[in-house]
């Protein structure tokens, strides 16, 4: 009898184990959902960020959005929100995460909102002679969350694919050597060795003092029929804007998002109008010292308004295409991810260059200033207040085989291509200007170099080591999600 009873409790035992392991063996089935959620401010005029002074946009030439995605395996749900805007603080972010967190459960430490850098969107932040709307940055928050929660209520069983496409023919390294360094449009009077920017044809640069990434990295959901449900793609490209006057718009991520849904045909049905409707997003990649202008043309080519943007929309959704038509979407996929915290210091003025500033301003006349130094000026002093160090949230993501790392700056592409070359996932994008906003992320090696996306500001602040640190942190969080 004992050895009956031994041989039972050995055969549940081991069916116990057979059951364990095929449940390990076997992915979860993906569900997910989708949402747009309109953010166009409803009150005009409204301050924009994007330039060196303010210039209130009068009306919306597109429609503005937070486009969010929530993607579930049976035991993860995480939510990733695109939101058109140029920079979104930190505690914007966190104050809608926290709003959505009560809507739907989802913890805030599985949600990820990034900015996709339109710069003809409100402004929720100060930066140069821009400062926040109040009452959009409240707003705002309350239509991410709002948006997160329709996603969720759309969540349904689904598909998944993702791939990498390219397009070399709209990215372009913005940051020039200049033949002979010089402080000829440093703010600082320091030297630069290399310009932003430089114009086209201009004989005191060389060539470009960077890489770029021209891979279209994207992640597809589609209903277990076929229908498209999601297309959340990333792309290196600064921002693509559309020379608008007075008028709000999505720049090219709008035209983006809504071309990849022509070439999708994703909201067609036989009988009407999908439902839930498709949502294309386009995330900003590694794209802070990167553009859309080829510098070493003579002359640039000429676009109507608007008209460039749609052009660069369909250049890189027709690459998204082309690697999508090779995909093969699949039921079953796991979600991991991970979220941590970097504490970096913050590049202090001395008290020698808040005294300058200071004297600087106050020669200066009234306020918004012309110059590039008095703006610098009053940058100096903005960034004096200031605390010491400063703490950046980081967070990866692993869905089936794919990597996604995000960080709160305007990236350098070859620190998005070190981050591909050295994550244990293939492939790995990195989403710029998430969870927050702590200016350009150059490397140590482009600090040596100065240049625009160096210079002491509230759009860069964080001190000449940053990058290294930061990209350790996330492949730490990589190995964990792996």
């Amino acid at each position: 009898m004992r050895l009956l009873r031994n041989m039972t409790l050995l055969a549940i035992a081991f069916g116990v184990l057979l059951s364990w392991r095929t449940a390990q063996a076997e992915p979860p089935t993906i569900k997910a959902g989708a949402f747009a959620m309109d953010v166009t401010p409803l009150k005009f005029p409204i301050s924009m960020n994007g330039n060196m002074q303010d210039h209130p946009a009068l009306r919306a030439h597109d429609p503005l959005h937070a486009r969010c995605l929530v993607l579930d395996d049976g035991k993860t749900r995480i939510a990733m929100v695109v939101v058109d805007n140029c920079l979104i603080p930190r505690d914007l972010m966190d104050n809608a995460k926290q709003q959505a967190q009560k809507l739907t459960g989802i913890p805030t430490d599985r949600i990820l909102i990034s900015a996709t850098h339109s710069h003809s969107c409100p402004s929720v932040t100060g930066a140069f002679q821009v400062e926040a709307d109040a009452d959009y940055v409240i707003f705002l928050a309350e239509r991410i969350a709002v948006g997160i929660k329709k996603a969720a209520d759309n969540v349904a069983t689904a598909k998944i694919a993702w791939g990498v496409g390219r397009d070399e023919t709209q990215v372009f390294n913005r940051r020039w050597w200049l033949k002979e360094a010089n402080a000829e449009s440093n703010p600082f009077g320091l030297i630069d060795k290399v310009r932003m920017n430089p114009g086209y044809s201009n004989p005191k640069v060389t060539k470009s003092a960077g890489p770029v990434d021209p891979e279209v990295s994207f992640l597809s959901l589609q209903s277990p029929t076929g229908r498209p449900l999601a297309f959340w793609t990333n792309y290196s490209l600064h921002y693509v804007g559309g020379t608008g006057s007075g008028e709000l718009s999505a720049d090219y991520f709008g035209a983006y998002a809504e071309r990849i849904s022509q070439l999708l045909q994703a909201n067609k049905t036989p009988n009407g109008l999908a439902q839930p409707a498709f949502v294309g997003a386009m995330t900003n990649g590694t794209s802070g010292d990167v553009n859309n202008a080829n510098f070493s043309l003579t002359m640039p080519p000429k676009f109507a308004p608007y008209e460039k943007m749609k052009a660069v929309a369909d250049s890189v959704a027709t690459a998204a295409m082309a690697a999508h038509a090779k995909a093969e979407h699949r039921a079953t996929a796991s979600i991991a991810m991970r979220e941590t915290e970097i504490e970096l210091k913050v590049r202090k003025p001395s008290a020698d260059d808040i005294a300058k500033a200071k004297e600087r301003l106050e020669k200066a006349g009234s306020f918004p200033y012309k110059t590039m130094a008095d703006i610098y000026a009053r940058e100096t002093l903005k960034v004096a207040e200031y605390p010491d160090t400063v703490k950046l949230k980081l967070q990866a993501i692993r869905i089936g085989e794919l990597g996604i790392v995000a960080i709160p700056c305007e990236v350098f592409t070859e620190i998005g291509l070190e981050i591909k070359r050295r994550s244990p996932l293939k492939p790995t994008f990195t989403i710029s200007l998430a969870n927050g906003y702590n200016g350009y992320l150059p490397t140590p090696e482009q600090h040596e170099l100065a240049g625009y996306e160096t210079w002491r500001a509230r759009s860069s602040y964080l001190e000449a080591g940053a990058s290294p640190k930061i990209v350790e942190a996330l492949l730490k969080l990589l190995d964990e999600v792996k």
